[in-house]
């Protein structure tokens, strides 16, 4: 028990009432877990730190399973290096989520028959805040329900005074240090959303569409391209072609016809075209393509921006004021009315990119943005993982890192959003550009020519800086001196891109070449139980509240830690759910036995002389599960550790210690004094082992067991030791698990044998146990209380005799099954597994049918020769135990 706990005992409490109900539990335990401070870290403290910091949430967001999992894992870690003895910091927070947030508000305004320009600027920032007030935030009270053990007092925001005080001073760094550059450059465009987004907001999905073939030019001068964004040919300068292209070479430098309109553009060589591909001839449209831009950009080719920001078109007479799909259609009409569409394939399959949060087709357009030249940024970053200062777990995942890092582009960091960090820099009546910093005065006023960027940073500009700006930088804070560098980021695979390069680029380069944190847990993401994406269009998204609501959240966190193998996708149906709260029901009802029946953790542990092989193995088992948990938390197996204190608790403890134990305590005594003793010290340790996954119904039971403040301060638990039993790694004794494994072994072969003669578990046979000689004579109570087997009697006749493990029991089923009605319903399911095996083994010795028959399908038959086998072996074995009619 900790410092606190012994404090304060008090007198434990052998009372529990008869069912867990979480509902009762879980609420207040966890308000009076936050009121006494225990997950409020202390940076004067002389302990060593541990920190994490939360994935901060959107502020638009509600708890999701994906948000259940990942806060179950970093639940379990900090509280157990609290437990550990580490000032434990999980610190908690929200996105101010640009994008998301001002469509949230501007939906809003709509209903009202307004737009965020009938207010101006100012005015609909505060609606946003006021928005974030009465609204956002809502997952904050879900994680609380969860049991989120986060330090509430430093909650932070990345649109607060700190944060945003952070944002400034790193972009005037940036700016200063020339990684930080104002260019025209191609973007991709959300016409929804009206801003720019990043190359890794942007879903690619396969689009049926249409691949048009264009004749360019007149007479001889003629070429042919191909294109699936017709509307795009009104802004060409250029068709380019490789310069060893036989076909194209009497072209090059000439000008030729554009259609449609009343241009002529050159045909230029570069060696970017494929000549296998297509016809070999490219149509060039700088302002609208990636690669058209760069071929522009290499030949000094005008670039002609044909769409506004909502994608209508600007240009041409006939088409002008048509959306984008519209004037496809449109100019596509008019070119084959004119002959020059020389092929069409509709559909037409590709690959098409969609904004992430709105699902608008994106277009590619020329505008000019801020960017951060992130190539020494990125290599850092790269550095830091591969010189180990930063470890990927699982280490597999590195790869995936190293692809982004090494091959990243410069970042377009502007938005065009009103709501987020707006950009430092003002622009003078004389073309001055000014980037001001957060303790520094604007150069002058509006009504001096002065003007500030309208655009605001990208919102993972600020969440980059998340591992030290919550902590006060760019204060030397006691904060950022005790916890930082963080120690585990645990964040989903996906976001690899999205944030974690972020944070590395930006921590590396803040702190002086500190990482930001020196591990990364990379997770899977959550699936249905049959493995399928959750997706409100597939109808199987789940809202783990109302999990929580049905069986609670001890329950539904134990479920997807049992999942979490890491970097693997976890997939989670109700069924397991509901398994998980049975398993917490054990837990309780377990625990109620032990207290009924006086289960302590008072005193030493007795003697090992005193203990039962029972005690010994229990407590030699203990010890091996605490080593296996440690083991796995240490590298980030959740499953693997969730399963091995499943097994423990259920098949170990419950299953087999307390029922064993049952005999040992109503005999009374020396004996039944110790193993209450064992019992206590198993249960206390278990509860704690059990505590950072499942922490509301371990808390409620160990103290009530105990009489201890709380297990979220209890000492987290250490190999056990025995008087006068040491050993390194604890108590263990082989010999005492092998004596209980063997009386496991008869116990589960006459439960089989039982079973298989269609007794009922609670019906009692008179039995004759032969034990003399074996280390099975010590448990003969045990084995008559666990199987029902009455004394023989005087008129005990043997039907059945069980040779196992070197003892022998005998049992007199005479009164209790019609022994020949038994033999006759197996011969005829012998007869039947006998036929069985006869037809598989006729088909698979055919030549013929194996030659003509599918794979699955001969294999499906060997796997019912195999079962029938199975099925002989089995009804044999029962006919050969029971007597002769």
């Amino acid at each position: 028990m900790t410092e606190n706990a012994q404090q304060q005992p008090t007198a434990p409490s052998t009372e529990l009432p008869t069912q867990y109900a979480p509902a009762d539990v879980e609420g207040p335990l966890y308000e009076s877990w936050v009121e006494r401070g225990y997950f409020a870290a202390d940076a004067k403290s002389d302990k060593p730190a541990y920190t994490i910091v939360i994935p901060p949430p959107n502020v638009t967001g509600s708890l999701h399973l994906g948000h259940a999992f990942q806060h179950t894992l970093m639940d379990a870690l900090t509280r157990r290096k609290r437990m550990q003895g580490f000032e434990s910091l999980w610190l908690p927070g929200m996105d101010h989520a640009g994008i998301a947030t001002q469509n949230k508000v501007e939906q809003q305004l709509a209903e009202e028959g307004k737009s965020r320009h009938d207010l101006g600027r100012e005015e609909f920032v505060e609606r946003v805040w006021q928005w974030k007030e009465e609204y956002g935030g809502k997952i904050l009270g879900q994680m609380r329900r969860l049991g989120d053990g986060v330090d509430w007092d430093r909650e932070r925001f990345t649109m607060d005074e700190g944060l945003s005080k952070a944002v400034q001073t790193i972009f005037k760094k940036l700016y200063d240090d020339e990684l930080i550059y104002r260019a025209e450059r191609i973007i991709n465009w959300c016409p929804r959303c009206l801003t720019a987004i990043s190359d890794i907001e942007v879903e690619y999905q396969e689009d049926d569409g249409e691949l048009v073939s264009i004749k360019y030019g007149e007479g001889e001068e003629t070429l042919v391209v191909a294109t699936t964004r017709a509307e795009t040919m009104l802004g060409d300068t250029a068709v380019a072609v490789h310069p060893d292209d036989e076909r194209y070479r009497h072209l090059i430098g000439k000008r030729i016809k554009l259609p449609l309109t009343d241009r002529t553009i050159p045909v230029v060589a570069d060696t970017h075209v494929d000549p296998e591909f297509g016809t070999g001839a490219v149509k060039v449209t700088p302002a609208h393509d990636p690669n058209d831009f760069a071929i522009g950009q290499r030949h000094g080719l005008e670039s002609i921006t044909v769409m506004d920001e909502r994608a209508v078109i600007t240009v041409h007479g006939p088409f002008e004021g048509l959306d984008r799909f519209e004037a496809r259609s449109a100019i596509v009409g008019a070119l084959r009315s004119q002959g020059r569409i020389v092929a069409e394939k509709r559909p037409y399959v590709h690959s098409v990119g969609h904004c992430s949060r709105c699902k608008t087709t994106i277009e590619p357009r020329l505008s000019m943005q801020w960017w951060v030249k992130v190539g020494p940024l990125a290599k850092a970053a790269g550095d830091a993982v591969r010189d180990g200062r930063v470890k990927i777990h699982p280490e597999d995942m590195s790869k995936r890192y190293f692809d982004w890092v090494d091959n990243m582009h410069d970042w377009c960091i502007s938005r065009q959003l009103w709501w987020g960090h707006r950009i430092p820099v003002w622009y003078g009546p004389e073309g001055q550009v000014v980037c001001v910093g957060p303790d520094e005065e604007p150069p002058g006023t509006e009504a001096e020519g002065w003007k500030q960027d309208t655009d605001v940073l990208d919102t993972w500009f600020s969440s980059g800086l998340w591992p030290f700006s919550t902590l006060g930088w760019p204060e030397q804070t006691a904060d950022l001196r005790k916890f930082y560098p963080t120690d585990v980021l645990l964040t989903g695979h996906d976001i690899i891109f999205f944030w974690v390069a972020r944070m590395m680029m930006f921590g590396l380069y803040a702190m002086d070449g500190e990482v930001p944190f020196r591990t990364i847990a990379l997770t899977g993401l959550v699936r249905d139980e049959r493995g399928k994406k959750m997706s409100k269009s597939f109808g199987n998204v789940v809202d783990p509240l109302d999990w929580m609501d049905k069986y609670g959240s001890d329950a539904v966190r134990f479920t997807l830690a049992r999942g979490a193998n890491p970097g693997t996708d976890v997939p989670i149906g109700e069924d397991w759910v509901q398994a998980s709260r049975n398993f917490a029901n054990k837990i309780w009802n377990a625990t109620r036995f032990a207290l009924m029946n006086g289960a302590t953790v008072e005193g030493p542990l007795p003697d090992p002389a005193e203990m039962s092989a029972t005690d010994r193995w229990i407590l030699s088992r203990l010890n091996k599960t605490v080593a296996e948990v440690d083991a796995f938390y240490d590298d980030f197996q959740f499953a693997k550790l969730s399963d091995a204190l499943y097994h423990f608790a259920w098949d170990e403890v419950f299953d087999w210690y307390v029922e064993l134990s049952k005999t040992t305590f109503q005999a009374g005594g020396r004996g039944a004094e110790v193993s209450q003793r064992v019992l206590g010290e198993v249960l206390d340790v278990t509860l704690k082992l059990l505590h950072p996954v499942v922490p509301f119904v371990t808390d409620t039971l160990w103290t009530t067991l105990t009489g201890g403040e709380s297990v979220v301060i209890a000492d987290w638990p250490a190999t056990v030791l025995v008087p006068g039993a040491d050993a390194p790694g604890g108590f263990r004794d082989e010999a005492a698990e092998r004596e209980i494994e063997t009386l496991q072994s008869v116990i589960t072969e006459v439960r089989r044998f039982r079973a298989d003669q269609g007794l009922q578990p609670g019906q009692r046979v008179p039995a004759r146990l032969t034990l003399d000689g074996t280390a099975l004579a010590p448990h003969e109570a045990a084995i008559r209380q666990l199987l029902r087997l009455q004394p023989e009697g005087d008129a005990f006749a043997a039907t059945a005799t069980l040779p196992v493990a070197g003892a022998t029991v005998a049992l007199d089923l005479s009164g209790t099954i019609d022994v020949a009605a038994e033999r006759k319903r197996l011969a005829k399911d012998l007869a039947a597994a006998e036929k069985e095996k006869a037809q598989a083994t006729g088909k698979l010795g055919n030549e013929a049918f194996l030659a003509k028959a599918p794979d699955n399908v001969v294999d499906k038959i060997r796997t019912r020769l195999a079962k029938a086998d199975e099925d002989i072996a089995r009804i044999q074995a029962q006919l050969d135990r029971l007597p002769q009619a």
